[in-house]
């Protein structure tokens, strides 16, 4: 029965119209193979999440203070004032690099060193050096009124977040024909202090979309070397994960296992908008719906909902239903009722024992050539 059930949906995967320019991509060319990792996963506890937002507080750098110095010779006690004048402080700047892929290294403070002071004998403080944070290529750079001030979408391009302070000017500077000797110098200029907001444009090529325990987790496991947190009880993934898929002509795909959606999450309920958020630095969505469960259709139609009351963009972009748990008795008889309420792709699948994942690596490559002609 399950075999039967699988073929008729391959067919019926083949043959759906999901778009002109996946079918294009599907027949025009040979789909690449996605290879199997023989590298075996890190056992290291620690589990690496995603980061595609932050907010972060910079502090520029305090400039020095000027100095307030007379030179006394053996042979001129008063030879005059020789204060030197006191050194910048350091700008914080974000450059663009592609080295870095996310933000998870960028602390939430950030600060520059200060310059420093001025001292006698004429000897300006030395300028501070400028604190350059890296950050991923599409970084976008926002106020906290949600202004977009910098977008740094070229490969070493770079934002000056805060400038440092000017150093304060030593007595030597104040020097004119009325006033042979002041004893007056200057301060060093604070740095500004200001706050952003710091999004990726695009997190991931495609993200899995569902409800708390649909699988999305262990799906991600099954087919990357990525290691999200599998548990029996909902929410057990509250940040995104990221793992990379790997083909046979060198290409590489990125899949983002993102926190399960509860209805209402445009209203903030949940994870909210930060979910919602997630969603849409994805450029392909995978539905991985529990087919185990009665009617899941209703579950399909809920997450859609959400998508398309927080942007109507989110929800019309190219979307596949992966069918998950089919290894489940009571999966059988609602994969044909699904397909039956929907009009996208259905993929039955197993991602705990590894029925059809093949199926599902093939029609991930088929959608991202169609993406790539398509940009």
């Amino acid at each position: 029965m399950l075999s039967s059930v699988l073929v008729n949906v391959t067919r019926r995967l083949l043959l759906a119209q999901s778009s002109p320019l996946i079918e294009t991509a599907r027949f025009s060319r040979r789909i690449a193979v996605a290879l199997r990792s023989k590298k075996a996963k890190s056992v290291n506890p620690t589990t690496q999440y995603f980061v595609d937002c932050k907010h972060v507080r910079v502090t520029g750098g305090k400039g020095g203070d000027g100095c307030i110095s007379f030179l006394r010779l053996w042979c001129n006690e008063n030879a005059g004032p020789d204060g030197g004048d006191g050194g910048n402080g350091g700008h914080v700047v974000f450059q663009a690099c592609s080295d870095v892929k996310d933000l998870n290294h960028v602390t939430t403070l950030l600060g520059a060193d200060n310059g420093d002071n001025g001292r006698n004998k004429d000897c300006h403080g030395k300028n501070a050096n400028h604190t350059v944070i890296k950050v991923p290529l599409g970084t976008i750079v926002k106020t906290d009124s949600g202004k977009i001030v910098g977008d740094l979408d070229a490969d070493g391009t770079m934002f000056v977040a805060a400038r440092g302070g000017a150093g304060g000017k030593g007595n030597h500077f104040f020097i004119s024909d009325l006033e042979q000797a002041p004893q007056v110098a200057e301060f060093g200029a604070s740095g500004e202090n200001k706050s952003y907001f710091l999004e990726l444009r695009s997190m991931a090529h495609v993200g899995f979309i569902g409800l708390p325990n649909a699988g999305k987790s262990t799906l991600l496991r099954a087919i990357t070397r990525a290691r999200p947190k599998v548990a029996a009880y909902p929410f057990t993934t509250l940040k995104p994960h990221l793992g990379m898929v790997q083909y046979d002509d060198y290409e590489q795909i990125a899949v983002a296992d993102l926190p399960g959606l509860i209805p209402d999450s445009h209203k903030n309920k949940g994870l909210g908008i930060q979910f919602l958020k997630h969603a849409e630095r994805c450029n392909v969505l995978l539905f991985v719906i529990d087919v185990s469960l009665e009617e899941p259709w209703n579950h399909y139609n809920t997450l859609v909902h959400e998508l398309s009351m927080f942007s109507e963009e989110l929800a019309s972009r190219p979307r596949v239903i992966i069918a998950n748990k089919i290894d489940l008795p009571e999966a059988e008889k609602n994969i044909q009722l699904l397909e039956h309420h929907v009009d996208v792709p259905v993929i039955p699948i197993s991602a705990k024992i590894g029925t059809n994942i093949e199926e599902l690596l093939k029609e991930i490559r088929v959608i991202y050539d169609g993406m790539k002609k398509n940009s």
